[in-house]
């Protein structure tokens, strides 16, 4: 019997999981942007001293977990399982990484929402009892991306208003059965959605949906109302997505544009860093949380906050076959307090 289940797609644990360690690692420009100060490693060129993009993307995974390992004093053998994923083909950035380890590992493809994937299901293995601590990892890389899903850099092509820069770098959370929070207490899991946007260069309005339809079913299903979280953040949507979630969120009753905020947007600063609406990728949220809001949450400058990252799930196949873009969303309620839950 599920009975952790509240309604369809939103899960209560019973004994919620701690985030006891986290490390961010970014790019240069990322280290350039309003939150340089909450990371914990910034490098100073996009190869990070390898031979290939995917290498370095490869190399920010591994030494971001060593960082939030490092911090707690646990070695690899103190850790049960690894789940992560990134955005390249194979998910290669993270099973490179994984390969350098000698912990057991489940690959995640789910886009940019890659970091919410990984707590929900590593928070479950917690709870349900398989395993005491685990990592949980998404990382993307500008150049990696740009050669996969658009085109290559050399060709210098014009970038339309609503395109995205993705994020280079890495978010690593460790997760333990024992700790004094922030608790992860509730996970949402999102369901495909597709409102036939074919505009690849335009995730934002791709995503947004997604999000409204998890972060309603959270509402709906989990007893929380927006006002319970100090910040309602998600991943990947940046200014043109921030703004359709928000009157899409409205249609549905709710208002939560007094406490939404997105990783794409605190990230970098658009205007004087050029990146148009703002950040996306795996790290965008992955780096955003593990570095800026976990420091809120621990300093107890906040108590809440629902973390929704977003992704886009199509590839340069689907793109290419003038598919539309399915999209998801997966929302991590993490918590200082236990009250309202308990």
């Amino acid at each position: 019997m599920a009975i952790k289940k509240l309604g369809k797609q939103t899960i209560k644990f019973l004994n919620p999981p701690s985030i006891i360690s986290t490390a961010s690692i970014v790019g240069p420009k990322e280290g350039e942007g309003p939150l340089k100060d909450y990371f914990d490693k910034i490098i100073q060129d996009d190869l990070n001293g390898m031979n290939t993009w995917e290498q370095s993307e490869s190399k920010l995974q591994t030494d971001t977990i060593q960082e939030a390992l490092n911090k707690i004093n646990l070695k690899e053998d103190d850790i049960e399982y690894i789940f992560g994923g990134d955005l390249l083909n194979q998910i290669i950035a993270t099973g490179f990484a994984a390969r350098n380890t000698n912990i057991p590992f489940f690959g995640l493809y789910g886009a940019c929402s890659v970091m919410s994937e990984s707590l929900s299901l590593g928070a479950m293995a917690i709870d349900g009892g398989f395993a005491d601590k685990v990592i949980c990892i998404a990382s993307s890389h500008f150049s990696t991306a740009e050669r996969q899903f658009r085109f290559p850099l050399e060709l210098g092509n014009q970038r339309p208003l609503t395109s995205q820069w993705t994020v280079t770098g890495a978010g690593v959370s460790v997760l333990s059965s024992n700790g004094n929070g922030p608790y992860i207490t509730h996970v949402t899991t999102g369901r495909i959605v597709d409102k036939g946007i074919i505009d690849a260069n335009n995730m934002g309005a791709a995503m947004a949906p997604a999000a409204t339809d998890t972060i309603t079913a959270h509402f709906k299903e989990s007893g929380f109302s927006p006002s319970d979280y100090d910040y309602i953040v998600t991943g990947d949507l940046a200014t043109i997505g921030s703004d359709i979630l928000i009157d899409m969120c409205k249609k549905e009753g709710l208002n939560i544009s007094d406490n939404h905020t997105d990783c794409g947007i605190l990230i970098f600063d658009n205007e004087k860093q050029d990146t148009h609406s703002g950040g996306s990728g795996c790290a965008c949220s992955g780096v955003v949380f593990n570095g800026y809001m976990y420091d809120l949450l621990k300093q107890k400058k906040i108590n809440r906050i629902l973390l929704v990252a977003t992704g886009a799930m199509h590839s340069p196949t689907s793109a290419n076959q003038g598919e539309s873009i399915p999209c998801i969303a997966h929302a991590v309620t993490i918590s200082n307090s236990l009250d309202k839950e308990e």
